[in-house]
């Protein structure tokens, strides 16, 4: 097992931020001294969500108490409620416990008790350690426990991100791992925060984080696919742009929709792709490495997350379809892009409203696609790719007896 960090993906990030701290993200600015109920120092955008009654949160907050001392009781006979709570929001003071819950943080704690010390003693590879080290800085900077350099936030997630890379050396470290890692450790301990991240890894985003991310690249293929069904108007206006997923939902699905990567990195990301695939997947680049966590203002990611880690990487799916409906809904916007260029700022400038929390997730339950729809283009797409690799197989062989033969 290769115990490495994925250099091939991560040059592709590194390359282009320079050792520089990214200033904003998520509509937020550090050069302002007031902190959000968030943690965020400086917030540029006004917060157009609204906040709950005192009466009803307290209300919410009882059910889901309940729920949490009877979890085996409501995810084997009571899902629906679970997922129709999910989608309301959990309350704030119960995210973190409920998130462990969801994701099964909470069995790998009870079942692996001293993994995550074991782990956070040993040294960790060289090589993975220093590009970890180099990403600290830039995962929210305009947060209060990421500020410092030398505070407990940077600390405790190189911690995380290191215990990582030993628990699954064949991945090691991949940077869209960092604002992930972060945004858990915004709402928990290190150790919970670790288990948290090991779930997203392994359970909910497989293989996105692997040399190659071929993982990606299905997923882009299938949200073209779930596209051409959620509107076909706007999947042939993308075809025609040649604008493919991969160039802008690749950060928001790895980094879960928490953060926006500069846009050189995401071309630069993007040419990886078309040089180890032989095509460009456009869009997708931004969302779905970061699991849109670097993409949506901060009230609105805890609500894709909370429904995220109840429902599984259909949320993921789902909230780009929104999106991309969203931008392209009127003529004249289709107009205004008559090219890749103009196709691709559009799809990078997303007018507010259209990422507000309740708006976002009310498109999210009105479209029209379905888990049998998913499945069925996944299986489509798998199908398609092994197809692609059989006849590759073949012309090698046919290659190889032709100059066996010379």
């Amino acid at each position: 097992m290769a115990s490495s960090s994925n250099v091939s993906v991560d040059e592709s990030f590194a390359n282009t931020t320079n050792g520089s701290i990214v200033p904003e993200q998520n509509g937020y600015d550090n050069s302002e001294g007031a902190v959000d109920r968030f943690g965020f120092i400086g917030s540029k955008t006004p917060n157009l969500s609204s906040a709950l009654p005192v009466e009803i949160l307290r209300h919410r907050e009882l059910k889901w108490l309940e729920m949490l001392e009877n979890w085996d009781l409501f995810m084997t006979k009571k899902y629906k409620k679970v997922r129709e709570r999910c989608r309301k929001g959990i309350p704030p003071a119960l995210r973190a416990r409920s998130w462990q819950y969801l994701c099964g943080a909470k069995f790998y704690m009870d079942n692996y008790r001293h993994k995550f010390t074991e782990l956070d003693g040993a040294a960790g590879d060289p090589r993975c350690v220093d590009d970890i080290k180099k990403d600290l800085h830039r995962q929210f900077p305009s947060h209060e426990i990421f500020v410092h350099s030398q505070g407990h936030g940077q600390a405790d997630l190189f911690r995380i991100l290191k215990a990582y890379s030993l628990f699954n050396p064949t991945v090691g470290y991949c940077q869209a791992q960092a604002p992930i890692a972060a945004a858990l450790l915004m709402h928990m301990p290190a150790e919970q925060a670790f288990w948290c991240l090991v779930a997203i890894c392994e359970k909910y985003l497989p293989g996105y984080y692997s040399p190659g991310l071929e993982a990606i690249q299905v997923d882009g293929d299938i949200l073209f696919g779930l596209l051409k069904k959620a509107s076909p108007t706007i999947y042939k206006h993308l075809k025609k742009q040649r604008v493919e997923p991969i160039l802008y939902m690749t950060e928001w699905f790895m980094c879960a929709f928490s953060r926006t990567l500069p846009w050189s990195t995401v071309l630069s990301l993007g040419m990886f792709l078309r040089k180890s695939k032989g095509r460009t997947y456009s869009y997708m680049t931004e969302w779905f490495m970061c699991a849109f966590s670097r993409t949506l203002p901060w009230s609105t990611v805890l609500r894709v997350w909370d429904m995220f880690l109840c429902e599984g990487v259909k949320v993921l799916f789902k909230v780009a379809i929104v999106i991309l409906k969203s931008v392209f809904a009127k003529t004249e916007t289709l107009k205004n892009c008559p090219s890749m260029y103009e196709t691709l700022e559009t799809i990078r400038h997303i007018p507010e409203e259209y990422l507000q929390e309740d708006y976002l997730v009310q498109q999210i339950l009105k479209l029209n696609i379905n888990e049998h729809d998913m499945e069925k283009e996944h299986q489509r797409q798998v199908a398609k790719r092994r197809t692609i690799r059989e006849q590759q197989t073949m012309q090698e062989q046919v290659n190889g007896k032709s100059k066996k033969t010379n």
